[in-house]
Parts: structure tokens; sequence; C-alpha cells
């Protein structure tokens, strides 16, 4: 039996809510809830990075890929300094890819997204 549980509190919660959502409206072609998804859970800053990322390596920034990873699993690398840290493994078959969010404590928005 598998068990999920989150807090609307926390920011990585928030990191992990954002991943799965976001690559559930990718998969299914949903380009305006993926925007939206960006909107709210992204910072502005984060937002513009990501669009120029995208422009430069045509490919999707917050997944760093052309495609949509399979599976997904994020796992806390702790918290300081007002912001909290965590690894985004997306899987692809056999292939898995790492990324690395950071997202603010207090807003619990997402600042950074990092090969």
């Amino acid at each position: 039996m598998s068990k999920l549980s989150g807090n609307p509190e926390g920011a990585f919660t928030r990191i992990a809510d954002f991943y799965g959502s976001y690559i559930d409206a990718v998969y299914d072609g949903d380009g305006a809830t993926a925007d939206r998804l960006r909107a709210f859970y992204l910072s502005e800053p984060l937002q513009a990075e990501l669009r120029k990322w995208e422009e430069d390596n045509h490919a999707d920034g917050v997944l760093r890929a052309q495609n949509v990873p399979l599976g997904w699993k994020v796992a806390s690398t702790g918290s300081g300094t007002g912001r909290t840290n965590a690894t985004v493994t997306l899987t692809w078959g056999s292939d898995t890819t790492e990324v690395f969010v950071q997202a603010d404590l207090a807003t619990r928005r997402i600042l950074s997204v990092r090969d």
C-alpha cells in the first residue's frame, strides 16, 4: 500500500506538489494548466530565468528535457538561511535525471531549478 502526505505550510511539500502536478499537466498536453502551475508555484525571477533557459535549450526548463518523465521522486536535502532544498529525480524508463530545487521557507515559492 502506497502512502502520500503533505502540508500546505511546508516549502518542501510545495516542491513535491508542484512537480507532481506539473508533470501530470505536461503529460496530458495541458499547456494552460502547466502555465498556471508555474505562475502559482514559481517565483517571478525563476519564471523569467526558465523562459530564457528554454529559449536557449529548446526544452522544458522545469524538467530539463524535451519529453515528459514517466516517474518522479522528491527528496529533501535540508533547510537553512530561510530556504529549503530538494533533489528531484526524474525517471524515463531506466534513465534518470536529477535536478536541484530550492524554495523560500516564508513564501513557499520555488526560487531555483538547477542541473
